[in-house]
């Protein structure tokens, strides 16, 4: 197997456009706290391209989750990280068309970049030889790494670095400053009086004092002065900074293609991994779905919202996890119960372990059967756009309307609290016909509803209802569960807890 790519299994996918547009649905369902906390810190590679476009076919999602399983070896991880940092430091010594740098000192920074290239490669090669690789795609990659290191051309470089550092580690000079002149000769039987003058003033040494030095005489880590050293010094070594601005001309293109884009895809699943580690050290699961495309019998058990996850783990607040299924015809979740239950949180939870599938990455819970969908769509509710010239009511229909135009039999839809902005009747009413053509394409997918009339539409809807605690209905426990719709929305215990009834306004009116 030839590599080409650690995200996609067969020959690089250049028909992938990687988009920098954030898909619209990402807010609505806190994808997009997902997605920043993941790549923060990530910035240089740009990740955020990668979960903005997700892969179109099974084959690549199941080719990723093998990669990332065998990522979460602590060998294999530790060698990619060190990998990365090697990269990393190769690109910060690159001399850029921006930065100003003297001839010299720009030949040197490459050639400092380049000994980092190499060595981070040798040591990656290294890290992997002896890693037990189960995926297809890290086999793939260590064969390949495993050519290139013994190739005539990474040894050629390897060897031509080493030689030209140990010829300018070797160059020793003399520098004779007199009146403002400086001139610099070959060292000849000077002693080295540096290490003994140190030692002498060691005593007079004090406290730190005001530093006096002229500042802003540095363009680049050099300034004029050491500039003009440095050409004195290559005037007395010609050959060995002749050898540096060829090495400088002729490997121009050092940096291996394929090598460079593993290095910012593997960074995909080193960014996902080590931003999950935290919830997995808290007591939460994570597993790699099932994802079927014929199939829509789901299940999900223990699953949770990943944003709200990491607000709760700064809070030092316990994660509620919850579990769903649908069987047979079922289709919808009709989510309904008390305002604050952790509704619009578990449809957000629907849909994020949905797309997170389709990323190929594991997913909040602790087993997980998804399905493979094409498109998802979200519909919350959203502020009066007084530029539209359209009501509240007429914006929810239109967006409605553009969802259903979309969407197919293999589509997902996401639904929370529409039509909250109308009476009860016209509502029913706007609802069932939704519901209908939903039913229509055999759609799935979450509606939270404050409608108790939806939760028993037809065969294809399922009712779920938020719970709270028997013996106080103030406390909600987060926890959904399958039953009908009670019809409870427990304002009156909210309203008493706050002590609002009729009977406590009134003794406090009579106080």
């Amino acid at each position: 197997m030839r590599f080409h790519s650690i995200l996609f299994p067969r020959t690089y996918r250049t028909d992938v456009q990687e988009t920098s547009e954030e898909p619209v649905f990402f807010h609505d369902l806190n994808l997009d706290q997902v997605v920043q906390a993941v790549t923060a810190g990530w910035q240089d590679y740009n990740l955020a391209t990668f979960f903005y476009t997700p892969p179109s076919d099974l084959r690549t999602i199941v080719y990723r989750q093998c990669v990332m399983k065998d990522l979460e070896g602590g060998s294999l991880m530790q060698a990619l990280q060190a990998f990365s940092r090697g990269m990393r430091q190769m690109r910060a010594l690159l001399p850029t068309a921006e930065d100003h740098y003297y001839k010299y000192q720009r030949e040197r920074r490459f050639l400092g970049a380049v000994e980092r290239y190499c060595q981070a490669i040798s040591d990656l090669a290294q890290g992997i030889a002896g890693s037990d690789l189960a995926s297809h795609g890290m086999r793939a990659f260590r064969r390949y790494l495993t050519k290139y290191v013994a190739s005539s051309p990474f040894q050629q470089l390897s060897m031509e670095v080493s030689t030209l550092l140990s010829d300018l580690y070797s160059i020793r000079y003399c520098l004779l400053i007199k009146e403002g002149s400086v001139t610099v000769r070959h060292l000849e039987s000077e002693n080295d009086y540096s290490a003994a003058v140190e030692h002498s003033f060691e005593k007079f040494r004090r406290a730190a004092v005001k530093d006096y030095s002229v500042k802003n005489l540095r363009l680049g880590g050099m300034n004029y002065i050491q500039a003009q050293v440095v050409e004195q010094v290559a005037r007395l070594h010609p050959d060995i900074f002749g050898t540096l601005e060829a090495f400088f001309t002729a490997h121009a293109e050092y940096l291996d293609e394929t090598i460079a884009r593993f290095d910012r895809e593997v960074q995909f699943y080193v960014a996902y991994l080590t931003h999950i580690e935290r919830f997995r050290n808290a007591g939460l699961s994570f597993c790699y779905p099932q994802l079927s495309r014929t199939s829509k019998e789901i299940d999900s058990r223990e699953s949770f919202d990943l944003a709200l996850a990491a607000k709760s783990l700064e809070d030092n607040a316990t994660m509620v996890t919850n579990d769903f299924f649908l069987r047979g015809q079922e289709r919808i979740l009709v989510v309904s119960g008390p305002n604050q239950g952790g509704k619009t949180t578990f449809a957000r939870t629907f849909g994020q372990l949905h797309y997170l599938a389709r990323l190929g990455c594991s997913v909040p819970g602790t087993e997980a059967r998804l399905f493979f969908f094409d498109h998802l769509f979200a519909h919350f509710e959203k502020e009066e756009n007084i530029e539209t010239l359209r009501g509240k009511l007429a914006e929810d229909l239109v967006r409605i309307r553009r969802i259903l135009d979309q969407a197919t039999p293999n589509s997902i839809i996401i639904m929370n609290e529409i039509f909250s902005s109308t009476m009860i009747k016209d509502a029913v009413y706007l609802s069932e016909k939704i519901m209908s053509r939903i039913s229509a394409l055999d759609l799935l997918g979450v509606c939270v509803t404050f409608l108790d009339e939806l939760a028993s539409f037809n065969e294809k809807t399922v009712s779920m209802v938020s719970t709270v605690e028997p013996d106080n209905p103030a406390i909600r426990t987060y926890k959904l569960v399958r039953k009908p719709a009670d019809g409870l929305a427990y304002a009156l215990a909210v309203a008493d807890k706050h002590h609002l009834t009729y009977s406590w306004l009134k003794k406090r009116i009579t106080a």
